[in-house]
């Protein structure tokens, strides 16, 4: 059924993750509360595919099937569209802007962009405006694309997630386990079987995985099931996953590539000490880390682990609520407001 006026933003989602579908979900909200009309419009998730590059074109695929689909239901045209990802916006059905963690360029290297990569800058210097999440992923982008005339940075915001006190922080270690390898998982896997071969924290402290399922971690290569110390949690909600976050003492990653960091930032959020490897990307929550406890950001992960569990910084979790008032979701909605909203609607 169509809709009963044209929206003054569409904002086309990809959403081919949570994290992804959770910073949908957060713009379209702040838009709203600018004063804007959003239609949301999501693609629909393909069928897996064997590579990057089909797996790309597929999504890509799904999110121009979904905006045709918007701009048809909806009555009129919509003021402006908002493509959210690059890889949204790679057949689009008009021009728009685009939001994103970061370009093809970093994130699709070599074979696994071949396609993408060109077709990437030519829809990068026609968008009418870009809206990456990080000042990291605006440098990673064309120069063309890094002028201020073309380009707001709008963060996804980090909220503490726990409406009172803390509770008791009765996990030792938590995880976020998605692309288990992109994510280092075996990284993080090795660095806490040392340190719980030295007896830190106590023979019944658990690290806990998130987001991918035994089945999916044994595709990687990565046999949980009987492990001692390890336990999987897959299908949580974002509310229960939070409530896990709250528990945790440490929130753990040993990322290869890391386009934002949005597990570490809510991570922080919620008082837990970040222990993480360099890596490169825009990694919005690695300068945060490092400035909070620069013990904590090594390559030697269970190095870092044991300081974290044994020597805790004790005004860290304090320090860590000042460094994100830029990923506050007040600071975000005066972003929208002031600069987003009036570039997109003048």
């Amino acid at each position: 059924m169509a809709a009963d006026r044209a929206a003054d933003v569409l904002l086309v989602s990809l959403g081919a993750t949570e994290g992804l579908r959770r910073a949908d979900d957060e713009l379209a909200d702040s838009l709203r509360r600018a004063g804007a009309s959003v239609h949301l419009a999501r693609a629909a998730a393909p069928t897996e595919r064997p590579t990057l590059m089909l797996t790309d074109l597929a999504w890509a695929g799904a999110a121009r099937t979904s905006a045709l689909h918007a701009l048809k239901e909806l009555r009129g045209s919509p003021g402006a569209v908002i493509y959210s990802s690059t890889t949204a916006a790679l057949l689009w059905p008009r021009p728009g802007a685009i939001r994103f963690d970061a370009p093809s360029s970093g994130n699709r290297p070599g074979r696994h962009g071949l396609w993408q990569r060109p077709l990437e800058r030519r829809r990068l210097a026609a968008a009418p405006l870009l809206l990456p999440w990080s000042e990291g992923a605006l440098r990673e982008s064309p120069p063309a694309a890094r002028t201020a005339e073309r380009a707001i940075v709008v963060p996804v915001p980090a909220e503490p997630s726990g409406g009172g006190h803390p509770g008791e922080r009765d996990i030792a270690a938590l995880t976020y386990g998605a692309n288990p390898l992109k994510k280092g998982l075996d990284r993080v896997l090795a660095a806490w079987r040392q340190v719980r071969a030295e007896g830190t924290g106590g023979p019944d402290q658990e690290l806990v995985v998130t987001g991918a399922s035994l089945h999916e971690l044994q595709r990687a290569g990565l046999r949980l099931a009987s492990e001692e110390g390890v336990r999987v949690l897959d299908g949580l909600t974002g509310e229960a996953y939070r409530a896990l976050v709250r528990r945790a003492r440490v929130f753990v990653c040993a990322p290869r590539r890391e386009d934002y960091g949005l597990a570490q930032l809510e991570a922080l959020a919620d008082g837990c000490m970040l222990v993480t490897t360099p890596a490169p990307g825009p990694y919005a929550a690695l300068p945060i880390a490092r400035a909070l406890d620069p013990r904590l950001v090594s390559d030697d992960l269970a190095g870092a682990l044991r300081t974290a569990l044994v020597e805790p910084l004790p005004d860290y979790g304090e320090r860590a609520g000042e460094a994100l008032a830029p990923f506050s979701r007040r600071e975000v909605d005066r972003v929208v407001a002031e600069r987003l909203l009036p570039r997109l609607l003048p």
